[in-house]
């Protein structure tokens, strides 16, 4: 369980024939956002505020596949917002099956039940549903009671229609450890694919800012969950072993926030999924005008606490292609929760975070107007 070895295979390959290329920089996963509104309004999620204006625009079908051609990961994820809200989904994810791509869709699974008739299970897809935890730890996250029961009946649905069904989960400063690994045994009893688990990063935008945690407080989190489940290999975690080992703290790794690229309603998200510092047209554009230095823990203060998948997942990947002894060990042996830990990065040069949210807001809505604009134009009779 955990990762298809289908997937790994086919990933591991792309890695290495990218290293056999010389590339420096490449992308392991399209995140791709059709849409930012959601039926949901957690409280440490920073990607439902925005106006009414931009929450209604959505990526088409041809522009995401577009992106996919643009971009060349093998992996898409379809996040948000909610992607279900998005009329044209099915028709997206088809697309991209066709193309071999290795699909996620990411749910907080609402609207799974109504609308799942509108996929097919294939051995390339899956869904991965939001479960921050138990029921308590779930509804408390997403700020509405019953989300977690109705996400459980649909993993039940879904999984007796075939399809393969894994859970994301983000935990934050209240997370128990032992609340944890209960939840994760009742998981595994429900033969989930897989489990994708990370330390929730602190939206700037978010309601919540009291429950983020730091460096220090993830790391001992995890090695106390990971103590209770046999140093992880207790559950099926769809994340590289090496990742949960820097979880942990037993790995010093930078982000590679290029591994993977992120396409909004907005264009090509500068740097990453979880920052929108700036916007390209294109991916090529995104690759070659960033300046990737500039960001990451001990160069950016945004980034100081961050030890987000979707950042540091392509890092270990990488690391295990080229040093597979070392998740070698980690898979033998489990992750190691106790003794030293990793040396940490220094922060004493970091940059000073800058704010730029209203002003990535304003100029898409004067996009949006322009653009309404033209349409109302019109035409000029021949």
């Amino acid at each position: 369980m955990g990762i298809p070895l289908n997937q790994a295979l086919s990933v591991g390959a792309y890695v290495i024939g990218q290293h056999l290329r010389g590339r420096k920089r490449y992308p392991l996963v399209l995140m791709l956002e059709p849409l930012f509104r959601c039926n949901l309004a957690c409280a440490g999620c920073g990607k439902i505020d925005y106006p009414d204006k931009i929450l209604n625009q959505r990526i088409s079908v041809a522009d995401a596949l577009h992106s996919m051609d643009e971009c060349g990961a093998p992996v898409v994820v379809l996040a948000g917002g909610e992607p279900l809200l998005h009329k044209e989904l099915p028709e997206i994810v088809e697309g991209a099956l066709k193309k071999g791509k290795f699909v996620t869709v990411c749910t907080n699974a609402l609207l799974l039940e109504k609308k799942i008739h509108l996929y097919k299970p294939h051995k390339n897809f899956n869904w991965s549903i939001h479960l921050d935890g138990d029921k308590e730890m779930h509804d408390r996250s997403v700020c509405q009671k019953g989300v977690y029961d109705r996400a459980i009946e649909a993993i039940k649905v879904a999984k007796a229609k075939g399809f393969r069904v894994n859970i994301n989960t983000t935990l934050f400063s209240d997370a128990k450890a032992e609340q944890v690994a209960k939840f994760l045994d009742e998981m595994k009893k429900l033969d989930i694919g897989g489990v994708t688990i990370s330390p929730g990063y602190a939206y700037e935008r978010a309601p919540d800012q009291q429950h983020f945690l730091n460096r220090t407080k993830t790391k001992q989190l995890f090695r106390d969950i990971f103590k209770l489940g046999k140093g992880g290999r207790a559950w099926p975690f769809f994340q590289s072993a090496l990742f949960l080992d820097f979880l942990a703290g037993n790995q010093t790794y930078q982000c590679t926030p290029w591994g993977n690229p992120t396409r909004t309603v907005f264009g090509w998200q500068k740097p990453c999924y979880l920052l929108g510092e700036g916007y390209t047209k294109t991916f090529k554009e995104l690759m070659e005008s960033t300046d990737w230095d500039k960001y990451g823990t001990g160069n950016y203060e945004k980034c100081a606490d961050c030890m987000v998948h979707s950042g540091f997942e392509a890092t270990a990947v990488m690391d295990a292609v080229k040093k597979p002894w070392k998740i070698a060990a980690v898979a033998l042996r489990g992750v190691k929760t106790d003794g030293p830990m990793a040396p940490e990065i220094a922060l004493d040069k970091q940059r000073p975070a800058e704010f730029v949210f209203s002003r990535h807001v304003e100029n898409k809505l004067a996009e949006i107007s322009e653009a309404e604009a033209r349409a109302q134009k019109p035409v000029a009779a021949e």
